[in-house]
């Protein structure tokens, strides 16, 4: 599988490249892009700061910009927490898109999306105060709407981004879980 994996607000920090090594080990090909051009945040304010700075608009075209030399080959987008908002995005507007893994976070759903049976699973804190329990139910049940198959795994008591061991948030038994049910998912994709 080829996939296009965004970082978060934290930038792209090394748990980001483990995690691309471990996609890669496990056979895939993987694209790291850094949206914010070699700076990385030690706190969620300094890199929602910087992300506001640079805009929603640049950001996805960054993103766009990023994916376009792969996606003929039929990309599964994924991301960690604003990196799964902007895989989102990518992956209802790309037709060839062949699976969406969403690490941490979710995006709005545009009234008119389509994703045609498009395989999606998101992985989640429980209760995660950036992705509220009703945010989710009406994002789970827009992307039925957009026509998306969509799998859902909460992990109680972990952490926001529970996969990056640099942060407080980690939780290594939720990462561990996240990890092999995410490998299986990207292998059957290949099928």
């Amino acid at each position: 599988m080829n996939i296009m994996l965004f970082h978060s607000t934290y930038g792209l920090r090394p748990a980001v490249t483990s995690a691309a090594e471990l996609l890669e080990a496990a056979g895939h090909t993987v694209w790291t892009p850094d949206l914010f051009e070699g700076r990385t945040f030690e706190t969620v304010e300094e890199g929602m700061a910087f992300k506001d700075g640079i805009g929603q608009d640049e950001l996805l075209k960054r993103a766009v910009l990023a994916a376009a030399p792969h996606s003929e080959s039929g990309l599964v987008y994924a991301g960690f927490s604003l990196g799964a908002s902007l895989a989102q995005n990518l992956a209802l507007g790309d037709d060839r898109a062949r699976g969406l893994l969403l690490l941490h976070g979710t995006s709005d759903i545009a009234e008119n999306a389509s994703a045609d049976e498009l395989p999606v699973q998101l992985h989640i804190a429980d209760p995660d105060p950036f992705e509220p329990h009703d945010w989710l139910t009406a994002w789970y049940l827009g992307m039925g709407r957009a026509g998306a198959d969509v799998e859902v795994y909460r992990y109680p008591g972990a952490g926001h981004i529970y996969t990056d061991p640099g942060l407080p948030d980690y939780d290594e038994e939720a990462a561990g879980a996240t990890w092999r049910v995410a490998l299986g998912f990207l292998e059957s994709l290949t099928a």
